[in-house]
């Protein structure tokens, strides 16, 4: 199975948007600053995935989210008042 994830800062406020196989291992890893685009905004909380049979449709939607410049768009997927479908 593969995720794509938004996390948030608890230190900064910021979202980081990413994909992975291995949800804990990777907030772990993010967590422990093994990360130069997380590192400074350590801790991290999960705050919304999805997950994939294919890494393919996780990497698309990760770079879908990633265009959003727009941070009350990050918002409305997280609390589900924004459709991702036709994203991926």
């Amino acid at each position: 199975m593969y995720y794509t994830y938004i996390l948030k800062s608890q230190k900064t406020g910021k979202y980081y948007i990413g994909y992975t196989n291995n949800l804990e291992q990777r907030i772990a890893k993010h967590n422990q600053g093994h990360s130069t685009a997380t590192k400074s905004g350590v801790p991290w909380e999960l705050i919304w995935f999805h997950g994939f049979k294919v890494k393919r449709d996780a990497i698309k939607l990760e770079k879908a989210l990633k265009r959003f410049k727009n941070k009350s768009i990050i918002e409305s997927i997280v609390e589900g008042t924004y459709s991702i479908k036709g994203l991926f």
